[in-house]
Order: structure tokens, then sequence, then C-alpha cells
């Protein structure tokens, strides 16, 4: 567990800096590697994450709904976010947003990293005594970028300034607080294993939400490209390596 807080919070942090001394990249190459970190986390969800917590539920009807209501979930957050968490600053020039824009954004993608966190926790209903590696980088994957383009969009409103930099800061340690969290709630008993299963399935329907999303947004007027479509796939197979090794 320590390893998972410490580079959570470590490369989320290094990621957001970052942004201080880089303009945003806007090449392909960006994009391309926003197209793997979202078909990597795509393709985790669907082979670690929703297995695990339909076999360990009689229920697959009331998981399909928790899967759904995440997905929904994510969807009402972009709303504040406007996509910041899979790495796209979009327009927020002061002019366009109200001066609570940065605190609101932040506050979002701190729901959404919190969630995240919870399911780097280890509860023996869903992944035995094992560390979730694959997890573990799969978030990471998504965590960085939105940490530099979390930092962009604040630059607009803030500059380089200490309210800038701990905003930051309250971001990098939403993950690992959630996993702190689940894993003392599910040592002191007051996260049952069929709390836990859901918490689970909300936070997959998030992931499935924001990398879907990515996979549209780096097509502009939906077109694909072999790059892209070569990318996808390596990202799954990547993926699938990955959870066989791990």
């Amino acid at each position: 567990m320590v390893i998972s807080i410490t580079s959570l919070f470590i490369l989320t942090l290094a990621g957001g800096l970052a942004s201080l001394f880089f303009s945003k990249p806007a090449g392909a190459s960006y994009k391309l590697a926003l197209v793997f970190a979202g078909s990597y986390l795509f393709s985790i969800t669907i082979i670690h994450i929703l297995p695990e917590i339909m076999q360990s539920s009689t229920d697959g009807k009331h998981i399909g709904m928790l899967v759904l209501a995440g997905f929904l979930m994510q969807h009402f957050l972009e709303f504040f976010t406007t996509g910041v968490e899979h790495g796209h600053s979009h327009d927020h020039s002061p002019e366009n947003q109200s001066g609570l824009a940065p605190y609101s954004i932040t506050v979002a993608l701190c729901v959404h990293a919190f969630l995240e966190g919870t399911v780097l926790a280890h509860p023996g209903v869903i992944h035995g005594q094992h560390e979730s590696w694959t997890l573990l980088v799969g978030i990471l994957l998504h965590k960085i970028p939105a940490a530099f383009a979390l930092m962009s969009v604040l630059g607009y409103f803030m500059g380089k300034s200490k309210k800038a930099i701990l905003l930051l800061v309250l971001f990098a340690i939403a993950s690992p607080l959630g996993l702190i969290v689940s894993n003392i709630l599910k040592d002191q008993l007051l996260l049952s294993e069929s709390g836990s299963v859901a918490l689970f399935a909300i936070v997959s329907g998030n992931f499935l939400h924001i990398s879907t999303t990515i996979f549209f947004e780096s097509s502009p007027k939906h077109h694909h490209g072999w790059k892209k479509n070569l990318t996808i796939i390596i990202g799954g197979i990547v993926a699938m390596i990955s959870e066989a090794l791990m």
C-alpha cells in the first residue's frame, strides 16, 4: 500500500508541476499517449474489475445498475471539470468562467480521484491478497495528464501562485486518501463485502466514461486514423499481458 500511496502522490504532483515549465502539448504524440492511457484503462476495467465484481455478487443486474450509475455520475462531474480528468484543458479562460471555477473544477476532480483511490484497497472479496499493480498503472496513466491539464487550467486563473500549487496538492492527495480511508473502513469492518463490491462497480462506471470519452475526443469529426487504431490495440494488448503477468 505504501508504494501505491507514494507513487500516486508523487507522480500526480510531478505531472502538475511539469505544466509550470512546459506548454500544453497539443501534438499528435500527446493525443496518442492519451489514447493509449484510455485503452489501457478501458481494458483493465473490462478484464480486471468487472469480472471480479461480477464473480463476487449474486445479483448481476444490480451490479449493472451501479456501473451505469457510476458512468452517469462521471458525466455529471464533467459538468464542472469539462474533461480535465482525461487530459483536456478546453477553454477555461477567465472571461468564460466564474471566479469559483478553479475551485469547483478541483473539488470535482478530487471527488473522482478519491473514488478511484478506493479501488486500490484490497478487500478479500475483490482481490484476494494480491496487489493490483495493473490497476495502479491504469490510474496513474490518466492521473498524470489530468494533473498537467489541471495546472494548465489553474494557470489561467491564478498564474504560478501558491493557491494554484495548493489546489494541485489537494488533487494529488485525493487518491491516496481514498486508498487509506477504504483500507481503514475494511479493517474496522465498517465497509461490508457487498459495500465494497458496490463501490467498485460505481468506480468501474467512472473508468468506462473516462476511457471512452478519450477515444471520442481524440478523433476530430470522428475520424479514426491508423495510428489511433493501432494505439488502441497496443494499449489493450499491454493491459492483457500486464494482467496475465501480475
